[in-house]
């Protein structure tokens, strides 16, 4: 016989909370974390509501716009999704900030709202997050947590300093990286100059000097 899932109205947030599978889609079917993002690893589940301001959505446009930028320009095949959720059912969920599936072998997730189902579709090539008061967090438990999912790179963009800390993951460990394998030739040295310089200069100007810099011999 099929049971309910448990009726949970209320649970810290912010923090990684000891639930069952089921306990994590009863919360994430809960309207009154509508607005959160959800994490589930080995057990435990996060639910983040923190409000994110002007320095989380400017650098998580800018981190865009360098890596599509630089597809384009590279001629290297590439699909972006923005707040996406990724399911291994009964294992583990994430909803990064920013996925991307990147190169000439990989199929469109389905158009619908549901969880990408990972274990009918192959895992994003590149995640990031946009780390504020969450970086602790997206440097140690999450990055276990894409080690296990399976993804090839790995992005946290420190928005107190402007920094990124980029690795590459392998044999379900990571390393740090200063040039991306997955958009071979982008070096993250570029990437947090464009962080830097878009503190004070509008996106077309930011847009245009990335596209001179990259075309570059």
């Amino acid at each position: 016989m099929v049971q309910a899932p448990p009726d949970l109205k209320t649970i810290a947030t912010e923090t990684w909370v000891k639930a069952t599978w089921e306990e994590f889609l009863a919360l994430a079917n809960n309207p009154e974390y509508a607005e959160g993002k959800f994490y589930y690893d080995q057990g435990y589940v996060r639910i983040e509501m923190s409000p994110l301001g002007s320095a989380h959505s400017q650098d998580h446009s800018i981190i865009s716009t360098v890596i599509i930028v630089y597809a384009a320009l590279k001629n290297i095949r590439i699909k972006e999704l923005t707040n996406p959720s990724f399911r291994k059912i009964g294992l583990r969920e994430s909803q990064p900030d920013i996925g991307f599936y990147i190169g000439d072998h990989f199929n469109f997730p389905p158009r619908n709202n549901s969880p990408i189902n990972l274990d009918e579709l192959t895992p994003p090539h590149l995640i990031v997050e946009v780390g504020a008061s969450s970086f602790s967090d997206d440097i140690g438990r999450k990055r276990l947590l894409y080690e296990q999912l399976g993804i090839q790179e790995y992005w946290v963009i420190n928005v107190e300093d402007n920094t990124i800390l980029a690795f590459a993951v392998e044999n379900q460990g990571s390393r740090l990286i200063e040039e991306s394998l997955v958009l071979p030739g982008l070096k993250i040295a570029l990437v947090v100059e464009a962080l830097q310089r878009s503190q004070t200069e509008d996106d077309g100007t930011l847009t245009r000097w990335l596209m001179a810099v990259i075309n570059s011999p």
